[in-house]
């Protein structure tokens, strides 16, 4: 496993696309263009119709994501996402079908603040990533969720990739903007 001071020069040096052929990280995706902001009060979860959507460049964007990676050949090695339509259809659009997982959900109500529960298991799945040499996850999830996990703010479509230390404390490596793809 390379130290950390040693992934952060080679991020710097070669960029993303290495860093994820390495292997041992999660991209963590925030979800594509979707104007507006929060939900309307009373969406339901399960209804895309009551929820704040992709736009049309929203689409465009996630597909330039899954074209990116298509060119490098890069294929992840598992895809989660929020259960929120918005970051289904970035999953989807960029990579295929994703596995829903609630860690990854936008947190709702008051405070806007990921649930410690959440977090915990965001840490530990980050972890165990960070064990897999040669593979990397995608996680497409919600501006909060990456705030509260990595304590940086994302842009719609920009990734983060994300590693833990030897601690457990996840890491950002480099930032992939939205113009990346």
């Amino acid at each position: 496993m390379l130290a950390w001071p040693a992934l952060q020069a080679r991020a710097d040096e070669a960029g993303a696309d290495t860093l994820l052929r390495h292997g041992g990280v999660v991209l963590a995706l925030r979800h594509a263009l979707a104007p507006g902001t929060f939900d309307p009060p009373g969406f339901l979860l399960g209804d895309c119709r009551t929820q704040r959507n992709l736009s049309d460049a929203g689409r465009s964007q996630a597909r330039r994501v899954g074209r990116w990676f298509a060119a490098r050949a890069l294929q992840p090695a598992r895809v989660r996402s929020s259960p929120w339509c918005r970051c289904m259809e970035t999953a989807t659009l960029a990579f295929g079908q994703p596995d829903a997982w609630a860690a990854l959900a936008s947190p709702h109500g008051a405070p806007e603040t990921t649930s410690a529960a959440h977090l915990e298991a965001l840490r530990q799945a980050l972890a165990a990533a960070t064990a897999r040499r040669g593979v990397f996850e995608v996680w497409v999830t919600h501006m909060f969720v990456l705030s509260d996990l990595a304590g940086v703010s994302a842009d719609s479509g920009e990734g983060l990739i994300l590693q833990a230390d030897a601690s457990g404390v996840p890491r950002v490596l480099a930032r992939m903007p939205s113009s990346s793809f």
